[in-house]
């Protein structure tokens, strides 16, 4: 270390407080300002009294509100559909896709894929909530996609009342045959009002339902409005009535439930 020598350093020196003398109010006034506002100045004691200085204003810090997450619209995944993978001893490769996908997302049932995907259970996340009214069981990771598509009905199918009865959600059995796997088990499916929204292409059961025998567009076949397919759809659900099995009751989240909300 360089050493500049032994001499002793000056003493700091501080400066003496200066008392500020506020201006008269005089030399406040504009260059407009008349003899006779003077005049009136002088009879008033409380105009010329010295006011506060303007250097000892500070203004304000402006604060922003803080960022909320707000809901994201994104579509569901084609590889995810049902019709992309079915019948799935012709295409196993894009049923093993799909089957990894929702292991490693949602938790490992067992007879399918790995459990090295993920070693917890659907019904390790699931979570009891109420939704249109109604209590359902779910997979927590698709609770804000359900949040948002609820909102999105409340805000955009009022003209379309209609409030569902029934709902089915997480299952403890597959109702699929042919290797399949429901995505009730998953706990990412929900069931709108089975006997008021047809299944026409399910089975025999579902098929002897009167609304089957309903000749004209899907929409005959079922009491839930077309708006409520569009909410859910537009947050990344997958509406099974645009499958063969024509299941109109039925949604399953087939988007990414890591993007449903924006990051504030």
């Amino acid at each position: 270390m360089l050493v500049l020598g032994c001499q002793a350093a000056p003493a700091l020196v501080v400066p003496k407080t200066v008392a500020v003398t506020p201006a008269p109010q005089a030399s406040v006034l504009s260059s407009s300002s008349t003899s006779s506002s003077a005049s009136a100045a002088s009879s008033d004691s409380s105009v010329g009294s010295p006011g506060p200085l303007a250097s000892s204003a500070v203004p304000e810090p402006t604060v922003e509100p803080p960022k909320v997450p707000v809901c994201q619209a994104q579509a569901a995944f084609e590889f995810l559909m049902r019709k992309n993978y079915a019948p799935v001893k012709f295409k196993k490769a894009e049923f093993d896709k799909s089957l990894e996908w929702r292991t490693k997302h949602y938790g490992y049932v067992k007879g399918f894929g790995e459990k090295s995907w993920n070693a917890t259970k659907p019904k390790d996340h699931s979570v009891a909530i109420t939704i249109f009214g109604l209590p359902v069981t779910v997979h927590e990771k698709i609770v804000p996609a359900l949040r948002c598509a609820e909102a999105e009905i409340e805000a955009s199918c009022k003209s379309t009342p209609y409030t569902p009865q029934t709902l089915s959600g997480l299952r403890n059995k597959n109702t699929y045959k042919g290797g399949e796997v429901t995505n009730h088990l998953y706990g990412i499916a929900l069931d709108l009002d089975p006997m008021l929204n047809s299944c026409c292409g399910c089975t025999k059961k579902w098929q002897a339902s009167p609304l089957c025998k309903i000749k004209g567009e899907i929409w005959d076949r079922m009491s839930m409005p077309k708006c409520w397919v569009e909410a859910f759809e537009k947050y990344g659900f997958y509406w099974l009535g645009h499958d063969t099995l024509q299941d109109t009751m039925h949604f399953e989240f087939l988007a990414d439930p890591d993007l449903v909300m924006s990051k504030p």
